[in-house]
């Protein structure tokens, strides 16, 4: 595969742009290439500036659930688009969102949006502060909620690929403020959450996490967690910026019929577009600026064009069979994915799922929480990574990531990339 013209960009965008990226883990540095520069996508494929073609399982890490350039979002953008880009006021569209969300997601009552999901976290755990008027927040080891200071704690997603244990620039007195405990333990949960010195104002909890590669809760985990948190007066916050909206219409809560009292949304509610958005019971959001006194802005939070694309793609969510069909189709092609790393890889490999996202990790498993997600061979994902790319298959460049399913996945592009990764496997193998 020629990459000469991405090399060139690369070369050229160190020069201008800290690691050349404007997100770490798309330099490619735990997959050991330098990345590829795209240049258009549409439907489930990405094309890079060198002219190649490549089946797209990342989907700007999970957002475009409907594929690249759905026909109904460009249209709505388009229309959009006409009327101005940002107004900095109030504008219908973003009621039109609202009303959506708090009509499918079970916890919201009353919803803020933001500009990134980043955003929405940082303000849901001040939010809870305030409402508590205490200060520690208590977070999972593994668990990614953003790049906020409070964090970066044994953090997942691209902290933990780059192998850095926090972040310089974090002062103490912030540190000292964010207790992590390891996902998946009832005992530590407990233990932490009935402590009464540690002063406890909130719970963040991806509720299927992915940001350690997908990991599903415990049967019992979140139910005892949310009986914890309401015995002790202690908000819940479900951080469901990657699950809101794809592990069904209703999120991880509707799936498994636990309600927190905040919920942080974010990616697939701008259809591919900047945004984020927390929300939840209405005494809580009553505390936010300018109706109560916990502050919170943002001059493009609620920006047309996001709304608009939030909107169009919440609408096509909303239709009759849409998640049975998605899940079949993941379900299938990862029981099958599965079977040919075992058939070439032995027990190397496993594989977590939920919905139409999945990790195969390079680790013997189960992968049940971080100390174990960090069992991985990450050298060898590399060089699975790296195989699949010359093969024109696109991935997450980092193990602890999902691979998205969309509904552009056709048969044939699923039946191609399967028949790719059985002949990547097979090198592995030797």
């Amino acid at each position: 595969m020629n990459t000469d013209t991405s090399s060139k960009l690369f070369e050229k965008a160190q020069k201008l742009i800290p690691g050349g990226v404007n997100s770490p883990v798309r330099a490619c540095k735990s997959v050991g290439c330098d990345p590829v520069f795209i240049e258009k996508a549409a439907g489930a494929k990405i094309y890079d500036v060198d002219g190649n073609v490549n089946i797209d399982f990342v989907g700007s890490w999970g957002p475009m659930i409907l594929g690249h350039n759905h026909p109904a979002v460009i249209a709505a953008i388009k229309a959009a688009i006409e009327n101005g880009t940002s107004f900095g006021a109030p504008c219908k569209l973003e009621i039109d969102l609202a009303e959506l969300v708090i009509d499918a997601v079970p916890s919201i009552e009353m919803v803020r949006f933001v500009s990134s999901g980043s955003e929405a976290t940082m303000s849901a755990i001040r939010l809870a502060r305030g409402y508590t008027g205490r200060n520690v927040i208590v977070k999972f080891d593994g668990g990614f909620h953003g790049h906020a200071d409070s964090f970066l704690v044994k953090a997942g997603s691209g902290v933990i690929t780059l192998g850095i244990p926090g972040s310089p620039g974090v002062p103490q007195d912030i540190v000292k403020n964010t207790i992590s405990i390891p996902y998946n333990n009832l005992e530590k949960l407990e233990e932490t959450l009935r402590d009464a010195d540690l002063d406890i104002a909130c719970v963040i909890i991806e509720p299927i996490a992915g940001n350690m590669g997908v990991i599903q809760p415990q049967p019992g985990f979140l139910e005892k967690l949310r009986e914890l948190t309401t015995e002790l007066g202690i908000v819940l916050i479900f951080d469901e910026v990657i699950s809101g909206f794809r592990a069904g219409l209703g999120g991880a809560q509707d799936k498994f019929g636990v309600t927190p009292d905040l919920t942080c949304l974010g990616k697939i509610i701008g259809g591919g577009l900047p945004v984020g958005a927390y929300g939840g019971k209405r005494e809580i959001m009553e505390m936010v600026a300018p109706v109560g006194p916990v502050y919170q802005a943002g001059t493009l939070s609620g920006n047309p064009l996001a709304m608009a694309a939030g909107k169009a793609t919440l609408t096509e969510l909303a239709k009759p069979g849409f998640y049975e069909e998605l899940d079949r189709k993941a379900t299938e092609f990862g029981t099958r994915l599965l079977s040919l790393a075992r058939k070439h890889l032995g027990d190397k490999v496993c594989m977590n799922q939920a919905g139409s996202v999945l990790t195969l990790f390079f680790t013997e498993g189960p992968v049940t929480d971080f100390d174990s997600a960090m069992k991985s061979d990450t050298e060898m994902y590399g060089r699975y990574y790296r195989e699949m790319l010359q093969e024109g298959v696109y991935l997450a460049p980092a193990q602890f990531e999902g691979m998205f399913i969309s509904a552009a996945h056709t048969a044939d592009d699923l039946e191609a990339t399967l028949k790719k990764a059985e002949s990547v496997f097979i090198k592995l193998a030797k």
